[in-house]
């Protein structure tokens, strides 16, 4: 009898696992139109729980005309279509519909978004102007529950590196629908300070209600959505000594995490940020750039995730520290609440844990256990906020995590790493994501600032590897392909194919093949890190929109490729690893997102994500 009980509590566990199916967006079609000389680019999505035989009728409706169908057949392959009858002088509307055994349905989501003039294949989305801000980092949203994104803009004004003293603009965010209305406006204050490493801010549904929320470190002074302040307004925690070395830094006083609700951006939780800065001087480590300071440029390194913990809901992950000491502190957000889940803390320098960060991070399950694990440069934590492992390569720039490599079981990682201050060590490193074990190196005791892996040559399969200092373009087996491409920052996916392309500042290239694209009057933001405003597929068929600001920061202006397509593939944000690639994307040093399965030159057919449709609660 007490086997039998046991053997049941097995299988009911292993049914658990295996049946658990994650929170995910109930997205519309997201039909997007492009005008273009020789007709309309019209593309929609194909969602994650579509069944493989799922068909599309595609119909126009011109001024107050009847819709008129324009395929001959159902659409069974791309969603994907040139619609070379439009006229220009008329009102036109697309809209698609299902074709389930034999029947036409109506699908969720007819209203087309269209680029506003022949021959440019972007959205312009107007912005509040705020004297002397610009915009930045960009994250996405269903905001309203509608099956739509909304976008959440980082509107930066001055800003300084953890490593400079000096007063800094407040930090704004500014909610968005893709019609360009906003919907509220949030101003962080004077006590939180802007800056690439301060603020990351992670919008996602983590209550699962069908609306996302945004989260992020708080402090007081801030206004929420709505018009209502964070804690005491009246405090001023600045260091207003211009001779002081911390002038312009916040220092001391409380810190605070806070929810703000997607729809109003009002502030609905805060609580204490996790962990405390405490003692300055406890935040370093070993080696390189691991010794102590007292500025507040070692505490004062932030990074954030979203991450399934549980396999089925999502939890957010603050982090602190990456030089030494390195703390993570994953929590939940229920019935209006936040509440903390673990705290993974690699304490002082003696820990294996400590320097092992990164200027980012990842989320992926690594163990196949159907739980995510968070991948922070040369480490990598459990979903129960247990250290996994550490390969000790310190910490990096570049993170990249995906199955990069077809021979290797499961999923690969690829960093570079900052070997400072006379460290001996590798200089960039690919790894088994679920055990640590180094699969192939190069530049040896070299301090690699940048590097991409993915597969960019269109007729080999796997992944590609470059980096800063590479001297060439190599496979997962450290072979010699060719030479290196001469941008190592982004990648995404625009050409008919599906091996990617280099994204860099304003343009886009085909690996020898030279440019694809230009966004003329655009431009990349971070420096010469020349990362977009945001890259994610946001609409229309699997490739990837870019998104940037227009050189004069007045809008942003989101484009779509017009490249045809004979490749069906369901949205990229119902595979749950890269959907919270979007989420991270912001953090740090902003890195591409990455799939869970091998998306390249000879892929096989992407696995069903495991998935239930979250819709709306009223």
């Amino acid at each position: 009898m007490k086997y039998n009980k046991m053997f049941f509590l097995i299988l009911l566990f292993v049914s658990f696992s295996a049946f658990s199916q994650r929170q995910m967006e109930n997205l519309d079609r997201g039909l997007v139109a492009i005008k273009q000389k020789d007709g309309v680019v019209v593309s929609w999505r194909v969602l994650g729980t579509d069944t493989d035989d799922l068909a599309f009728n595609l119909y126009r409706k011109s001024n107050d005309a009847k819709p008129i169908r324009l395929n001959e057949k159902p659409i069974s392959g791309a969603t994907f279509f040139i619609d070379k009858t439009a006229k220009g002088n008329e009102t036109n509307e697309w809209f698609v519909k299902t074709i389930e055994k034999g029947k036409e349905q109506d699908s969720k989501g007819s209203f087309v978004i269209i680029a506003n003039s022949e021959s440019k294949n972007y959205v312009s989305l107007p912005l509040k102007k705020i004297e002397g801000y610009a915009p930045n980092d960009v994250s996405v949203g269903d905001l309203t529950g509608d099956g739509r994104y909304e976008l959440i803009v980082h509107m930066t004004g001055k800003g300084h590196d953890n490593s400079h003293k000096g007063l800094t603009d407040p930090l704004i965010f500014h909610a968005y629908t893709l019609e360009g209305k906003l919907l509220w406006e949030i101003n962080l204050g004077k006590n939180i300070r802007e800056g690439a490493h301060y603020t990351q801010f992670m919008v996602y549904d983590l209550d699962g209600d069908g609306i996302a929320e945004m989260v992020c470190k708080t402090a007081d002074g801030g206004i929420d959505g709505e018009g209502n302040s964070i804690g005491d307004a009246s405090k001023d925690y600045r260091d207003l000594d211009e001779k002081s070395p911390t002038y312009g830094k916040i220092l001391k006083g409380p810190e605070y995490l806070t929810v703000f609700d997607g729809r109003t951006g009002k502030a609905v939780s805060t609580v204490d940020y996790i962990p405390e800065r405490g003692d300055l001087r406890g935040w370093g480590g070993f080696g390189g750039n691991g010794h102590s300071d007292n500025t507040g440029n070692r505490a004062d390194r932030f990074t954030a995730c979203v991450a399934y913990l549980d396999g089925v809901h999502p939890s957010v992950v603050m982090c602190r520290g990456y030089y030494g000491r390195t703390v993570l502190a994953a929590c939940d957000f229920k019935n209006g609440k936040l509440k903390s889940r673990w705290v993974f803390d690699s304490k002082d320098g003696k820990n294996p844990y400590s320097g092992q960060g990164n200027h980012g991070l990842s989320v992926a399950d690594v163990d196949n256990d159907g739980k995510d694990e968070i991948i922070f440069g040369a480490m990598v934590v459990d979903d129960n906020g247990k250290g996994l492992f550490t390969t000790g390569l310190r910490h990096g720039d570049a993170l990249h995590v995906s199955d990069l490599d077809l021979d290797n079981p499961g999923l690969e990682v690829f960093g570079v790493h900052e070997l400072e201050d006379g460290t001996k060590g590798l200089g960039a490193a690919l790894y088994d994501a679920k055990t640590g074990k180094i699969l192939f190196s190069g530049s040896p005791n070299q301090d690699v600032g940048r590097g991409v892996a993915d597969n960019i040559v269109a007729d080999k399969k796997g992944a590609q590897l470059w980096w800063s200092g590479s001297k060439g373009l190599f496979d997962t087996k450290g072979n010699r392909l060719g030479d290196a491409p001469r941008a190592a920052n982004f990648v995404i996916y625009w050409d008919g194919d599906t091996s990617r392309e280099i994204l860099n500042s304003n343009y886009i290239d085909k690996y020898g093949k030279g440019r694809l694209f230009t966004a003329e009057g655009a431009s990349s933001n971070n420096g010469t890190k020349s990362t977009p405003a945001l890259s994610a597929d946001i609409w229309g068929d699997w490739r990837e929109e870019l998104i940037l600001r227009s050189s004069d920061n007045s809008e942003l202006r989101i484009y779509t490729t017009t490249i045809p397509t004979d490749v069906r593939q369901y949205t990229l944000m119902h595979d749950p690893q890269y959907r919270l690639s979007i989420a991270w994307q912001n953090v740090g040093y902003n890195q591409p997102p990455h799939t869970s399965f091998y998306m390249g030159y000879g892929m096989e057919k992407a696995p069903k994500p495991n998935i239930v449709l979250v819709k709306k609660k009223n």
